[in-house]
């Protein structure tokens, strides 16, 4: 059997962490994911999707994550059910995060709060702007040439230098 559920979107409200009696952090936060197609208005339309995460990632959410902040979820979807103060059985559908990524930096989520519409996923050096670019971002005040990443010299994908292979380099 397979429950895998993979969601991107945008925080709604900054994310909430509590504590179990044990000890054990957990934090709930819901995304807005964007449905590909426009309803009969016009207009988008969007899913607003419980998630939980636990423990280390939990506090990592909160500390990291706010209100607009774009992130991706991978986890499983969980049906629970209870009753409420009328005796009606309620369900509540909610994914369980194995994996949160945050897929922009501080900066662009911030730009996200005060546009229209969405900020672009990149972190302003036009590099994905994940968890390790932030930290990069935070170390350096100008964005670190594509050749430091490796040894290998420049980044053949930037547009600026091409590869030099002959046939009996490739495998096949």
């Amino acid at each position: 059997m397979i429950n895998r559920v993979v969601l991107v979107g945008r925080l709604t409200r900054d994310p909430e962490m509590r504590y179990t009696q044990s000890g054990i952090a957990v934090t709930r936060f819901t995304l807005a994911c964007d449905r590909p197609f426009t309803g009969q208005d016009g207009k988008r339309e969007a899913d607003f999707i419980d998630c939980v995460v636990w423990r280390k990632q939990a506090e990592n959410v909160a500390q990291y994550l706010k209100k607009g902040s774009l992130a991706g979820v991978e986890g499983r979807l969980q049906i629970s059910s209870y009753d409420d103060k009328e005796g009606q059985r309620r369900y509540r559908a909610e994914v369980v995060a194995d994996s949160v990524r945050f897929l922009e930096s501080r900066n662009a989520s911030r730009s996200s709060d005060s546009s229209e519409g969405y900020a672009s996923s990149t972190g302003g050096n036009g590099n994905a702007a994940g968890w390790g670019s932030q930290q990069q971002q935070n170390n350096s005040s100008s964005p670190a040439p594509a050749s430091s990443n490796s040894g290998f010299g420049a980044d053949p994908f930037s547009g600026g230098s091409s590869i030099d292979l002959s046939d009996d380099d490739l495998p096949f």
